[in-house]
Parts: structure tokens; C-alpha cells; sequence
């Protein structure tokens, strides 16, 4: 074997899986304190999905998860989290139901509920960006007719920041043509993971599509880190008092991946103080990975 080669197992899971079926894949790479984080960008794009997670070992939580996209490291990804956990519970590595996990932007909760993985997000922000309205409908290629009345879009972060989009309903969210151009651009000047459109017409709490091209993601079968604003969205702004959100996601997607994912609000005072997002992930295949050392 070439002593300047390593071959690298990389476990590909599809989280959020709706009814046994469809959801997010997620590279999910164990053991891996001794990558940098160099080799950890060349496995991600040699994997060539939105999202691969390294598991390592953490000093202050159970483990320690860094995220690449085949572009760049990010900070958090709700379905490589989900499915990593929910992948470690299945394969006897945790133990407990309650986790946790160290990432470059501090420290989040694991919850698990039977064979489901919950991540902690945190309370949401929201940034008006009705200033840039006409340009936003433009990217998708929308009338303000389009959207839902009296719900605006805005950006809200509970981790990371997404441009939520209110659409009337599934028909048109169905259609959008979206413009990944003029969404890269827009995403950039707010510092955007991307898109999260929704219609609230549908068999769930909401439908949505994610479009991320910043990151390389044209278009996402399922977004736990944009579900979680979603639901603070519905709660706040549409003024659905609920506590727990079923969100798909994946739909109308050119091959649809149908996810589902499950958002739990933490209230006290009719305030959200946190939330958890989360699904089941499913082992869907191995693979190996050759990279230089």
C-alpha cells in the first residue's frame, strides 16, 4: 500500500427519513481525531454530499463533531448531528439518552427518544429584511401575491442564519424557479446558510425547500437547522401556538428525498428559550475514501 495514502471508512446515512423512507444523506466519518482539518475537506468533497460530520473524541462533551461541506467547514448541520447520533445510539457507542456535543461554535444538547436524535438549537433572532422584498421574490420567481398575507420574510438564526419565505401554498412552492445566482448573492450579504421556503397548505405543520448554493447546495432534502427557525417562525410570526412542529421537507425536489422532521419548542412565558430538532437516520451504505497524509 502507497505509505502516502490513507483509506478512510465513511459511514453514508440518510437523516430525517419519512415512515422508513427518503431523507437527508450525511457522510458520517468515526474516530476521526487524527484527520486534519485539510483531509477532512478533501473526504467531504470526495464524498460529494452537502454534509459530512467527524466524530472525535471531546474534552467537555461526549463527543466532538466538525462539519464540511465539500466547499468549507461550517459551524452546525442539524442532519449530519441527527444522523450521527442517531447512528451512534444504534450501534451501542452511546449509552445514555442524554448527550451532547462540542462543535467550533460552542456546546449543544442531544436528546433521544427511542431511536429518534434531537439537537438543541437556540432561541431565535430575527432581522427584518423587507428592504430587499422585490429582490427576493425575484430570486425565486415569485409575486408578493405569492405569499402568505401579513407574513413577512425575514431572516431568523437559531444557530445559523435562513431567509424564511412564506408561500401561499403547495402549488406555488411546487413551481418556484429559483434564480441560484441571485440567492448566492443575496445569501452572501447576510451570511446565509440559504433559502427556506414554506407553505403551511399541506398534510404537516409545513412543506418547505431548502436552497443553499452558497454551500454548494443547490437544493436540500432535509434541514434540521433551518427547521428549527421554521418552527419559531410558526410559533412568533404565524402565531401558531404550538410546542412541536412536524416539518417535510424534499418534496419537489427534481428527485425527491421526503423528509420529516420534528421541531419541540421549549416556552416559558410565551417565550421560545430553545429548541429541538430532530429525526431517526438510517445507515444507507459504507464507503471508503483514499486521501493523501
Amino acid at each position: 500500500m502507497d505509505s502516502s495514502k490513507k483509506t478512510v471508512k465513511v459511514h453514508i446515512l440518510n437523516a430525517f427519513a419519512e415512515n422508513g423512507k427518503g431523507g437527508n444523506p450525511a457522510g458520517v466519518v468515526l474516530n476521526a481525531d487524527a484527520l486534519s482539518n485539510k483531509s477532512k475537506l478533501e473526504i467531504a468533497k470526495k464524498v460529494g454530499l452537502s454534509e459530512t460530520a467527524f466524530v472525535s473524541k471531546s474534552k467537555t462533551e461526549d463527543f466532538k463533531l466538525d462539519f464540511f461541506t465539500p466547499k468549507k467547514q461550517i459551524a452546525h448541520c442539524g442532519h449530519a448531528t441527527v444522523a450521527t447520533f442517531s447512528y451512534l445510539k444504534q450501534i451501542g457507542t452511546l449509552k445514555n439518552d442524554n448527550s451532547s456535543k462540542e462543535t467550533i461554535d460552542g456546546k449543544r444538547k442531544i436528546e433521544i427518544i427511542g431511536d429518534l436524535a434531537y439537537m438543541e438549537q437556540l432561541a431565535p433572532i430575527y432581522t427584518d429584511v423587507s428592504h430587499k422584498e422585490t429582490l427576493i421574490l425575484n430570486s425565486l420567481g415569485l409575486k408578493k401575491t405569492d405569499l402568505i398575507s401579513n407574513a413577512p420574510i425575514q431572516i431568523v438564526n437559531t444557530g445559523n442564519s435562513f431567509i424564511l419565505v412564506p408561500i401561499k401554498n403547495n402549488e406555488i412552492l411546487k413551481n418556484l424557479t429559483p434564480d441560484f445566482e441571485l440567492i448566492n448573492e443575496i445569501s452572501d450579504e447576510f451570511d446565509l446558510i440559504g433559502y427556506y421556503a414554506f407553505s403551511t397548505n399541506t398534510e404537516y405543520d409545513a412543506t418547505t425547500r431548502m436552497f443553499g448554493p452558497r454551500y454548494g447546495i443547490l437544493e436540500e432534502s432535509g434541514t434540521g437547522m433551518a427547521a428549527g427557525p421554521l418552527g419559531c417562525y410558526l410559533f412568533d410570526v404565524l402565531k401558531i401556538k404550538q410546542r412541536s412542529f412536524q416539518i417535510q421537507q424534499g418534496k419537489y425536489m427534481k428527485e425527491p428525498s421526503q423528509s420529516l422532521i420534528n421541531v419541540k419548542l421549549r416556552i416559558e412565558n410565551g417565550e421560545i428559550k430553545s429548541l429541538m430538532a430532530g429525526g431517526k437516520g438510517i445507515l444507507n451504505r459504507q464507503m471508503k475514501i483514499e486521501i493523501d497524509i
